[in-house]
């Protein structure tokens, strides 16, 4: 068994309207801190009893997210990928040259040749670049820092440091997107051609000030301006079709990848696969108990530098919890979860619950494979909410 280590890095240069993370815009000062306590942490859970149900595994998934993790010195990077080499360990597989996948996620402003080098360097492998939109007027609205100009630079410093995967993504529904801005980025997009994209809905919600204001009615921050539940659906669609027919393999509900190219990493999460979460905010799950760490990052420097556990939350999953879990996760991927296996495994019938979903169409069986129908993919909240209800 191989695990998965994410590391939170939860700093930005500032604070986009759509965010509903747990991030923030720190002094510069406070990044060295935080990567020697994340080390640290490494260190103590590699030898504490909450690792002990993967004490076995080693890591062949490393995934640095956030936040923006290339704001941090490539030295501190290098230390944080160290500590995870030296206290949990890497796989290694003769059958490939690049067993491992090392994620670190990077905007593009951020990106400079020496940086570049110097992650390749220490050992990372990915890239995944924030782009979210090639317009300019969508960029500044959301509060971005980097440009349309910034994105097709960094690309290029990328793949001339010698990165040969990289990630990007796109959000449909950023305030002032119109159908035309909106395959003008997908187009552009594809003609860099990434081995790996990633498409969200804009979400609405409570969390970020774009939301809350959009919720109340108001203007601010162009809420007014953000495209219908519709237009968001048809540009999702939109998306779909051009990806598609240029290679791409649709593989899980916001997710495309050329062949070979799928992100291992987030394939354990929606496969229930165990990782280790470290640093402000992360979680981490070894099969049986999911735990997260404090959200705020000073408390949580606080906690390591004191000898106190950052744990916040420790929740053994109860036996309806993980079958929830199990078709809520395993629904996102395209192909589906083996019905009878999950009905054997947790000693269920579902066929009664997914009678009248199947019926309207929203989910449909491919062989013994249960999976979400193709044409219905953007309301598939609203399929999970009544199978899960």
């Amino acid at each position: 068994m191989n695990l998965g280590v994410y590391i939170q890095v939860p700093f930005c240069q500032t604070k986009c309207t759509y965010c509903n993370f747990h991030t923030g815009v720190v002094a510069r000062e406070k990044y060295g801190p935080y990567a020697d306590a994340v080390r640290r942490e490494i260190a103590e859970v590699a030898a504490s009893d909450e690792a002990a149900a993967v004490a076995d595994a080693l890591a062949d998934t490393v995934y640095l997210g956030g936040g923006t993790p290339s704001l941090l010195e490539p030295s501190a990077l290098a230390g944080i990928l160290e500590a995870v080499r030296r206290n949990i360990g890497f796989a290694k597989s003769v059958e490939s040259a690049e067993s491992l996948e090392i994620t670190l996620e990077a905007d593009p402003e951020t990106i400079t040749l020496e940086k570049a080098q110097a992650w390749i360097a220490a050992g990372f492998n990915r890239i995944s670049l924030g782009v979210q939109s090639f317009d300019d007027r969508e960029l500044q609205a959301a509060g971005r820092v980097h440009r349309r100009a910034d994105i097709f630079t960094a690309a290029r410093i990328l793949r001339d440091a010698g990165f040969r995967n990289v990630s990007m993504d796109l959000i449909a529904g950023l305030a002032h997107q119109t159908r035309e801005s909106w395959e003008e980025s997908v187009a552009r997009m594809l003609e860099i051609r990434p081995t790996h994209i990633s498409i969200y809905l804009l979400e609405i919600d409570e969390g970020s000030r774009l939301g809350k204001e959009s919720l109340a009615g108001g203007n601010r921050y162009s809420a007014e301006a953000i495209p219908s539940d519709d237009a968001m659906a048809e540009s999702y669609e939109s998306a779909c079709a051009q990806l598609a027919a240029t290679g791409y393999e649709h593989y899980e509900i916001s997710n495309w990848g050329l062949p070979g190219f799928r992100s291992r990493h987030n394939l354990k999460y929606w496969r229930r696969e165990p990782y280790i979460g470290l640093g402000a905010g992360a979680h981490s799950f070894d099969g049986a108990r999911r735990w997260s760490n404090v959200h705020d990052s000073a408390q949580y420097v606080a906690c390591i530098e004191s000898g106190v556990s950052p744990r916040e939350m420790i929740e053994p999953l109860t036996q309806q919890q993980a079958l929830d879990e199990e078709l809520f996760l395993g629904l996102r991927q395209l192909e589906g979860i083996d019905l009878a296996r999950v009905e054997k495994k947790y000693g269920v019938n579902l066929r009664a619950r997914i009678a009248s979903l199947r019926e309207q169409g929203l989910l449909e069986m491919d062989g013994a494979n249960l999976r979400l129908a193709s044409a219905h993919l953007t309301v598939s909240n609203e399929v999970f909410v009544e199978l899960l209800g």
